[in-house]
């Protein structure tokens, strides 16, 4: 698969704790997205942050946080983010979690896969 130009950039903001039916939410995601088909994700973990509760969520020694930040990124053409956003919106209701969904334009210089290592067997 190739992808070249105007694209899009779906992220999503959640804590790290956030369970939905005994499965993390971003293992959730990531999985729900391989299944869509989308070009790829990526989950990158924080080492401080906050959300809608406006509590402090850190790294540090002192006030370890069990639920830290993480933060899920997929870039892909923009129908494809645009019929995935029902599908996170439902693992959010489904793991009664909040969360932040952005979207923002991307300019893709080049994607392709690499066939040597697909793991699947699927081309």
């Amino acid at each position: 698969m190739e992808i070249k130009g105007e694209a899009k950039l779906f992220r999503i903001f959640i804590g790290e704790t956030d369970i939905a039916h005994h499965v993390s939410v971003y293992e959730k995601i990531v999985n729900e997205a391989r299944k869509a088909g989308l070009a790829g994700a990526t989950v990158l973990k924080g080492i401080m942050g906050y959300g809608g509760t406006s509590r402090i969520h850190t790294a540090k020694i002192l006030r370890l946080s069990e639920d830290l930040p993480l933060i899920i990124e997929i870039v892909d053409e923009e129908a494809k983010i645009e019929n995935f956003i029902p599908i996170v919106e439902k693992i959010f209701e489904e793991a009664n979690c909040g969360g932040l969904i952005t979207i923002e334009k991307a300019n893709i210089i080049k994607y392709v896969a690499n066939k040597t290592k697909n793991l699947s067997g699927k081309d």
